[in-house]
């Protein structure tokens, strides 16, 4: 589904055949999603898809009086949006053709802050605006605001990017928007914390034709902000604050009718946290598929420990909701005490398998080598380590994996935790550009090495995602109309079939991508920043 929005509004014009000096008629605010730094693991589903916070940030700041608004993800960014000689959004391009007045910039992702400076600091030495937010941003706003930025909003950003530009207009006092970070006098300040949002009626639904040069697949959509779990590592915080069931439907609705969408990923960190409301919600988004006659592919992220609950297994499964993204982390029971999880190894492959026997796919999501906290012995070895992740893919029947090492997310626990250990390699060597989870941040508990670390997860990841599974694709393909028969319980036999189809297609097409992959690491200079990082650490 194409979703470039053209150049904007019918109000707009350009001088005859220059293409510069935009009259000042409507100002333009542009959101920028930066690209990440390289290609990883994650660039192939990233073509497909976008990120939901900033889109919900542009899609308020376009309904304010005289704006414009346009979104450029650079992960996914397609002709014939102008490009420079590295494949990127041209930006210099993007101001001739239509000069921003004010820029937004999306720095959720450590790995992306790099990319997302150099890209400020040619706006802001254009003359515009610019304003970012994200987790990182938030947890590190003096390096932003230093580094290109004009202003970090703290936390939700749809009302305070609005307020931001209405008092730049007017020559106000930034003291006086709440949530934000800004220089004053040389020095961050920042003001007074905003509440977080417990009515989300009043905001616009996503409005996907903001994006252009782009093309979404998989539409994100969200229905509860927060998460109760706390857990060490992870920058999401706070009480879970839910919007009701019927503004989840009708986001969908709208891109079902408006867009033809088709497939969703609920981005909420935990899908069943309302219990109640969530069973709601699966009721009305199965009636409303039945009204349209369809049949839509939903993902949620959720608990394992959800497969417990018969009932809304059967109310997910009603309403088409596919494939669990489960955050399993660990097989291994002290990692899993470390993080601060509640669940014991032994159970959780029994859990996975029920979500198996209710007709879920299943993505498990795992960190490789997480540290122990003091006081806590405990020593494995990598191999013994892949060995225990191995048994547990299979045991549990994973249909596909996601592998990554521990990132010591700025603003974490974690993070404070191994800086006052001594563990974080130093960012003069191992920069923002690498906490993707796909490269060794920390030096890990012994007898393990960052290496030894780097290595098992190429192992796993590789292990799982094999050329072979190519032949696997086409045995089900030949095998087809047999699995078929005899004609009696064809969903069944069609759900048995299509998941080991499925599941050698996506293993199949993971091989090239893990491929691709480790050409780009081989020929990049991580290795040589790994061995001066773990020199200045030694001291």
């Amino acid at each position: 589904m194409n979703t470039d929005s053209g150049a904007g509004s019918p109000a707009q014009s350009l001088e005859s055949g220059t293409g510069k000096n935009y009259p000042a008629v409507r100002r333009l605010f542009r959101m920028i999603i930066p690209g990440y730094p390289a290609f990883n693991i994650y660039s192939h589903i990233a073509r497909k898809t976008t990120a939901l916070g900033p889109l919900c940030v542009a899609t308020s700041v376009s309904k304010m009086p005289g704006w414009d608004v346009e979104i450029i993800d650079e992960n996914n960014y397609r002709f014939p949006g102008p490009m420079d000689d590295g494949g990127r959004p041209d930006h210099a391009a993007l101001q001739e053709m239509r000069k921003a007045d004010a820029v937004g910039f999306y720095g959720g992702l450590s790995c992306t802050i790099p990319r997302l400076m150099q890209v400020a600091a040619f706006y802001k030495k254009a003359g515009a605006f610019t304003v970012g937010g994200g987790h990182h941003l938030t947890a590190l706003p003096e390096e932003a605001l230093r580094g290109g930025l004009d202003a970090v909003v703290n936390g939700e950003g749809e009302t305070a990017v609005r307020e931001l530009l209405e008092t730049r207009d007017a020559g106000g006092d930034f003291e006086k928007v709440p949530g934000i970070t800004f220089l004053k006098e040389g020095r961050p300040l920042s003001t007074s914390p905003r509440e977080p949002m417990e009515d989300f009626e009043p905001l616009p639904l996503p409005d996907f034709g903001l994006l252009r040069f782009a093309r979404i697949r998989v539409f994100p959509i969200s229905r509860i902000r927060g998460c109760g779990m706390n857990c060490e590592f992870c920058s999401v915080k706070g009480r879970a604050r839910p919007a009701s069931p019927e503004r989840l439907l009708e986001q969908i609705r709208y891109l079902v009718e408006g867009q033809g969408a088709r497939e969703f990923f609920i981005v909420d960190d935990q899908f069943a946290q309302d219990r109640k409301e969530t069973l709601r919600f699966c009721q009305i988004l199965r009636e409303y598929q039945e009204r349209m006659g369809l049949s839509l592919f939903i993902t949620v992220q959720i608990r394992l420990d959800c497969a417990r609950d018969t009932e809304l297994l059967t109310a997910m499964r009603s309403c088409n909701i596919k494939c669990l993204a489960v955050g399993i982390e660990s097989p291994i029971d002290e990692e899993l005490r470390a993080m601060g999880k509640h669940l014991v190894a032994a159970d959780m492959a029994e859990l996975a398998r029920t979500y198996h026997r209710h007709g879920f796919l299943v993505h498990g999501m795992f960190i490789f080598g997480y540290p122990m906290r003091p006081g806590v012995e405990f020593k494995m070895s990598g191999q013994e380590r892949i060995r225990r992740y191995r048994a547990f893919f299979s045991k549990a029947r994973m249909d596909t994996v996601q592998v990554l090492l521990p990132v010591p997310l700025p603003g974490t626990e974690f993070r404070d935790r191994l800086q006052k250990e001594g563990r974080v390699l130093p960012n003069s060597e191992i920069g923002w550009e690498y906490y993707d989870g796909n490269f060794p941040i920390i030096v890990p508990d012994e007898p393990l090495t960052p290496e030894d670390m780097h290595l098992s997860m190429q192992a796993l990841m590789g292990g799982f995602y094999r050329f072979r599974r190519m032949f696997g694709v086409m045995l089900h393909t030949i095998r087809f109309p047999l699995a078929m028969l005899p004609l009696v319980n064809l969903r069944t036999r069609w759900r048995k079939w299509y998941r080991h189809w499925r599941n050698d297609v996506i293993g199949s097409a993971g091989y090239f991508i893990m491929k691709k992959w480790h050409k780009a690491f081989r020929e990049g200079p991580f290795r040589d920043k790994l061995l001066r990082g773990k020199a200045i650490l030694e001291g």
